[in-house]
């Protein structure tokens, strides 16, 4: 009797077959998850910390460098722009270092990012966000299908896990950031470049990934596709192609995402929802400081909102992992965002905190949609990295025009009245998108 053939490992970032003992190096890892898990852990708790710590200090530095509204958008936007540039560069990174590598350098990256933004000069503050937002992206797009290749079985649940923690570190950050102020003698650098702290934490820890990582050797023997000549358990006699299907295989799939329109569905509403959660993370506690509220109350209600994100975050991906559509978890996440954003407009200091857990249930249920659907679309490892890529370079490029739009508009007007009535238009347009992105399809 012939024995039981065992499980493809293909590099979904590499679009590579690893080689025998970095294949068996994996499976043993996976058999001891605890440090693979522990690595994806701490890189997700980076992935929203350097932008939700700038918040509450926005006007401390605004003040610093006399910036206008609309300069002092740019210090949120500029990270937000290359968290859409450095998509584009992720997956050609993935396939040329392998993912392990890559998302190491990330965190040096991110770490280097947050120190730069504090050194004493404008184009400091925004040349580290341009870093930041870099190895943010790395973090961002290969993390799915890193995800999607080592837990196959339980990629909706771990999307949980990884969204959960990434909005966790988020709400720290951001109810830490004023305290730490206070207690660093009151200088918004201190405050900032302490999280470059959290970025080594977490390189260190992704380290042994990178060292298990060395004895793969499948960057020279690529996954087969349309006219490859290497075929996977096969001599050169034959045999079939690796993980082919019904398009040549999924290096034949994931090359077609930017023609699929369901990649595209994803795309747009990955985009409209990284919208108008950065346009809050850029503005909240500005908004309550215009309204009265003190900068430290803002801030912990802005710090609450990202705490309530991640009860979203959590329960949606795994919902969306038990249904065939998701269109009822479209209607409610983008429901809530809207009232939520209807409340800042209606009563923004005395619904307070109301509107943030409003939001935040909204905001954190929208983005693991978002992060669960390009896993949900993908029919294999290799073309849910190429959709993550795809989804977050142009998701992201939209997503940077919310927090510099709402800046401007805010400069022109004295008034945060037209930047939310906008807002609830991607509301609208996020509904329809989402309600086309959430059928049971495959890209």
């Amino acid at each position: 009797m012939s024995r039981p053939e065992t499980p493809l490992l293909v590099d979904a970032e590499a679009d590579v077959r690893p080689s025998p003992q970095a294949a068996a190096g994996r499976r043993a890892l996976l058999a001891h998850p605890a440090l693979l898990m522990v690595g994806i852990v701490l890189a997700s708790l980076n992935m929203r910390a350097a932008l939700a710590s700038v918040s509450p200090l926005v006007g401390e530095i605004s003040a610093a460098f006399g910036l206008s509204s609309t300069a002092s958008s740019l210090v949120t936007s500029v990270p937000v722009l290359f968290l859409g540039a450095g998509a584009l560069v992720a997956p050609w990174l993935g396939r040329r270092f392998g993912a392990e590598p890559v998302l190491l350098a990330a965190l040096v990256l991110l770490g280097v990012g947050i120190l730069v933004r504090v050194l004493p000069s404008v184009y400091a503050l925004y040349g580290g966000g341009v870093l930041v937002g870099t190895a943010i992206a790395l973090l961002n797009v290969l993390m799915p299908g890193l995800i999607k290749r080592d837990f196959p079985d339980r990629a909706a649940s771990m999307t949980s896990v990884y969204t959960g923690a990434m909005i966790a570190g988020a709400t720290v950050v951001a109810a830490a950031s004023v305290p730490l102020e206070r207690a660093l003698g009151g200088r918004w650098e201190a405050s900032l470049a302490f999280w470059s702290l959290l970025a080594a934490l977490a390189a260190v820890a992704w380290l042994p990934q990178v060292l298990i990582a060395r004895g793969r050797t499948g960057h020279q023997a690529r996954a087969a596709g349309p006219g490859a000549g290497t075929r996977a358990g096969a001599g050169p006699a034959g045999g079939s192609r690796a993980g082919a299907g019904p398009a040549g295989g999924p290096a034949a799939r994931a090359g077609s995402v930017w023609r699929s329109a369901l990649a595209w569905q994803v795309t747009l509403f990955m985009g409209l929802q990284s919208l108008w959660s950065y346009v809050l993370i850029a503005w909240m506690p500005t908004i309550f400081t215009d309204h009265g509220m003190s900068p430290g109350t803002a801030g912990v209600v802005f710090a609450f909102n990202n705490l309530i994100q991640v009860a979203g975050a959590f329960a949606v991906p795994l919902l969306a992992g038990h249904m065939r559509g998701q269109r009822p978890l479209v209607v409610l996440v983008t429901t809530l965002v809207a009232a939520g954003y209807t409340g800042l407009l209606v009563a923004p200091v005395q619904g307070a905190w109301l509107w943030s857990a409003v939001l935040g249930v909204g905001q954190g249920g929208a983005v693991g949609l978002a992060l669960t659907l390009i896993v949900l679309r993908s029919g294999d490892a290799v073309t849910a990295s190429r959709l993550s890529g795809m989804a977050q370079t142009v998701g992201y490029l939209l997503a940077a025009a919310g927090p510099l739009a709402a800046g401007a508009m805010h400069q022109a007007t004295g008034s945060w009245t037209v930047p939310i009535a906008l807002v609830l238009c991607v509301c609208a347009a996020a509904l329809g998108i989402g309600l086309l992105a959430a059928r049971d399809r495959k890209v």
